[in-house]
């Protein structure tokens, strides 16, 4: 089968489309038949290395797992040994990396836990799309910012993954949303209903007199202090991810501090039934860049690392 292969950290041009041998589920385990996959933060790193104390999980002098790629959708075209909660030819898809990785195959096996059937009104190509950033999104914006009907939310990082898909989760509660990006994303952000737009390459929005009940952060490319400034007197402040030393200070600030600011620590596919019912109702649209053939994804990936994507970028695993 064809596959995306890392063998050494450096640019993305070092990636190879290769041929390899085609797995054979175990215990617990099914074969999936990939449709598509997304790029996120995680295939970046994996490339390059970077930060370097991603080199502990990922491998120190290369990659443990010579494959990227962490969310898919696609069909089981084969079941291992007790499986008993798919059967063959289902159409699955999911956020795999509490239980490995190596989505930028034609093939994968990975354990059942790591998947949820997909519904039929789900296309394959939005499903690739929603199973990380959506939840992402959803456990930012509920579970730790505890959105509440009407609040002014802040998302930063507006019109990536996650961004996107937070405005629909956000208008779901009559928020009144503000977004914060640049480029060709603004467009984007306009079209799908951001109440305001802020394009930070012109305005700093951490300067700015105006208080947000909930700022959702995607970058976190500031210390938290900045984020403090623009809260309202009972606001939260969620990160899901950014640079390692900002989200150290968020940490300090947190428990030694106790400000109002948090981190997501993401529970793989764990709300996507409520990220169904959205999408079914049309509550809930992702956008999607792409998708892009599989001899492309060296390229995607260099796309999504300078930041160039709007919403998920999306691999094509199948002719």
């Amino acid at each position: 089968m064809k596959a995306i292969l890392c063998t050494k950290y450096g640019p993305v041009e070092d990636l190879k489309i290769g041929d390899v041998p085609k797995p054979i589920p175990r215990e617990h385990e099914v074969l999936i038949k990939v449709s598509f996959s997304a790029v996120n933060d995680y295939d970046w790193s994996m490339v390059r290395g970077k930060p370097g104390i991603y080199r502990l999980f990922l491998g120190f002098f290369k990659p443990k797992r010579p494959i990227p790629g962490m969310e898919l959708s696609g069909i089981i075209e084969a079941i291992g040994e007790n499986v008993t909660a798919f059967k063959l030819g289902e159409a699955v898809y999911g956020d795999i990396s509490d239980h490995g990785f190596g989505t930028f195959a034609e093939y994968l096996c990975i354990h059942e836990k790591a998947i949820v059937k997909k519904p039929e009104y789900l296309s394959f190509e939005d499903a690739a799309a929603l199973s990380h950033a959506a939840n992402l999104a959803w456990q930012g914006l509920v579970d730790v910012g505890q959105i509440k009907k009407g609040m002014k939310v802040l998302i930063n990082g507006a019109g990536g993954g996650v961004g996107t898909l937070g405005l629909y989760i956000a208008k779901t509660y009559d928020a009144e949303v503000t977004g914060v990006d640049t480029g060709d994303k603004l467009k984007t952000m306009a079209k799908i209903g951001y109440d305001h737009i802020i394009d930070y390459k012109e305005t700093d929005f951490t300067s700015n007199n105006t208080k947000y009940d909930l700022v959702l952060d995607a970058k976190t490319n500031r210390p938290p202090k900045a984020y403090i400034r623009v809260l309202s007197p009972n606001g939260k402040y969620v990160s899901i991810g950014g640079k390692i030393k900002n989200l150290l200070q968020i940490l300090f600030a947190r428990k030694v501090r106790k400000k109002p600011v948090f981190m997501v620590g993401l529970k793989a596919n764990k709300d996507l039934d409520q990220i169904h019912k959205l999408y079914e109702d049309g509550r809930l649209k992702p956008e999607v860049d792409g998708p892009y053939p599989l001899e492309k994804a060296p390229w995607a990936i260099q796309h999504f690392g300078e930041g160039k994507h709007t919403g998920k970028v999306i691999i094509s695993m199948q002719d």
